[in-house]
């Protein structure tokens, strides 16, 4: 008569995990061989530190050189602009004067989205072209309701010395001119590495 081979459960299970692990490494290793952990010291990112910039941004919508251009109008007449679209290529400068130093670009776009009252969406990138931040850049993201008398939008991200960034600023309208013309004052909160 044969004799049945008696096998503890814990064996049993034990033969059963390393069958199955063994499997879905095979399976899933190769899957996801181009994800890997990365030690965050190696990157420099030693230390978070929050840099403030005080900012203007001159939109420049009137004359042969303006930095916003329409490039969608606004629908139906709309009071509010709703509808229009602007790209922009606006100066970052250090005063509020046109004449002041210019240390970036912010390039992107601005949506009129109220049908009822003025608001943007806003699509911009500050990029920087003067001093250690030069070729570095912040993005900004968010609604900017232009009838409050601050509005605050998210930093989503960045790159170069602005890489993980994250963070807010602060707008405020320093003037306006009758042909559209407007100088913001952006107070610019970024966490970064």
């Amino acid at each position: 008569m044969a004799k049945a081979l008696l096998v503890s459960p814990s064996y049993f299970i034990l033969f059963i995990f390393l069958v199955f692990s063994s499997t879905t490494i095979s399976i899933f290793g190769e899957e996801y061989s181009y994800v890997k952990s990365i030690n965050p010291k190696k990157m420099n990112m030693l230390k978070k530190k929050v840099t403030h910039f005080q900012l203007y941004w001159q939109d420049i919508i009137s004359g042969s050189n303006a930095t916003s251009v329409t490039v969608i109008k606004a629908v139906n007449n709309s009071s509010t602009l709703f509808g229009s679209v602007n790209i922009i290529d606006n100066s970052l400068t250090v005063g509020p004067n046109l004449s002041s130093k210019t240390i970036g670009k912010s390039q992107g776009f601005y949506a009129s989205t109220g049908q009822e009252e003025f608001s943007f969406l806003m699509v911009m990138n500050f990029a920087f072209t003067d001093g250690k931040y030069n070729g570095s850049t912040f993005t900004v993201v968010g609604r900017n309701n232009v009838n409050a008398k601050v509005r605050e939008m998210p930093i989503i991200g960045g790159s170069g010395l602005f890489r993980f960034a994250r963070g807010y600023v602060l707008a405020s309208t320093y003037s306006s001119s009758d042909n559209g013309d407007g100088t913001i004052e952006y107070n610019c909160y970024v966490i970064h590495y």
